[in-house]
């Protein structure tokens, strides 16, 4: 299980184009673009369309960032759905978003037991529909990874999920010995089996595999390691072959790192949950330095509460799911997606 804590790759643009992008990345603008969500987490932006797709406790959300019209993708998932948290419990759904093609949407679960976890591939239109789809009616379901002699409780809490040439990536945390990344090939749009593939916690000796991501190449995949909520300062960026190779291991500073994006620019953030000390999470810029570096430099861009999933869209606009923080004696899910622009 998640040890309580907690993508869409673009080409670089024109060197004039990355100048002004980085003269403005000192006073990045936020606005709340939707509010009131359950714990959002995975944030994924449909190529072509611009539409923003959120999980959340509740489900699948989409966000027409034209409009500001949010609408009930996915839902259906199990209920009472998981619970995670030290000191504060939080209920979750569905975690890790992403899209295999345009009309194509993989969702990591969150809901069920480790063992009988599900990733669901969803077909969606290019605008909203009639009635939202049921979880249970997904084109296609991987999983579940049951116990066996590489996961002694079987998986679960489906983190992050990021489509590659190479196929579907995911991250678990069933086993915290292992911290697994599962991956199912996809070949001639056939999609195979969500097999165990790297083990980060062995390679690593940090726990949870959080957010992914494709690297810059787009050959190979960059795994946030979240690390223990009560432990500073353990966050970690690797990257990874497509065959499962470690390439790099960076620290990082984040307490707990909760999502990873490329801008179009071709720049690299992070958002940090940071479960020991809220005031301390955000948005961060980063930069993975030369080859042989051993640690990452990170930035602080915006002070935020409780971030997790980050995506960006064509024009280089963030859109970042944070959990907020219940008023007292309010009812109301405090949970937003913001939108972030001048990065």
């Amino acid at each position: 299980m998640l040890k309580n804590r907690f993508a869409t790759l673009f080409g670089g643009l024109a060197i004039a184009a990355a100048m002004s992008v980085s003269a403005q990345a000192a006073d990045p603008k936020s606005e709340v673009v939707a509010d009131g969500l359950d714990n959002p987490s995975g944030v994924a932006v449909q190529p072509g369309t611009g539409h923003v797709f959120i999980a959340s406790h509740a489900g699948v959300h989409r966000l027409d960032p034209k409009t500001g019209k949010l609408t009930a993708e996915v839902t259906g998932y199990p209920d009472p759905t998981d619970i995670y948290g030290k000191g504060p419990k939080y209920a979750i759904g569905p975690l890790g978003l992403s899209f295999l093609d345009q009309n194509t949407l993989v969702v990591g679960g969150g809901s069920r037991i480790d063992g009988e976890e599900l990733v669901r591939i969803f077909t969606v239109g290019n605008e909203a529909a009639a009635a939202p789809q049921r979880e249970d009616a997904a084109a296609r379901t991987l999983g579940p990874i049951p116990a066996s002699d590489q996961s002694v409780k079987g998986e679960g809490n489906f983190y992050g999920v990021v489509a590659t040439a190479e196929g579907i990536f995911v991250t678990c945390n069933g086993d915290d010995t292992k911290g697994w990344v599962a991956k199912a090939t996809v070949k001639d749009g056939k999609v195979g089996k969500l097999k165990l593939t790297i083990a980060t916690k062995e390679a690593t000796e940090v726990d949870a595999p959080g957010p992914i991501a494709v690297t810059k190449s787009g050959k190979g995949v960059m795994v946030g390691q979240i690390g223990e909520v009560t432990v500073p300062g353990d966050s970690l960026i690797t990257i990874y072959s497509a065959a499962g190779k470690m390439q790099k291991n960076l620290t990082i500073g984040l307490n707990d790192i909760a999502g990873i994006a490329w801008s179009p620019a071709g720049k690299l953030f992070a958002t940090d949950f940071s479960w020991v000390d809220a005031t301390q999470g955000g948005l961060f810029s980063v930069s993975l330095g030369m080859k042989d570096a051993k640690a990452a430099t990170t930035k602080k861009l915006l002070s935020l509460d409780k971030p997790t999933g980050i995506a960006f869209d064509a024009e280089g606009n963030a859109y970042i799911a944070v959990f907020g923080t219940v008023s007292e004696g309010s009812d109301k899910p405090a949970g937003q997606i913001l939108k972030v622009s001048g990065l």
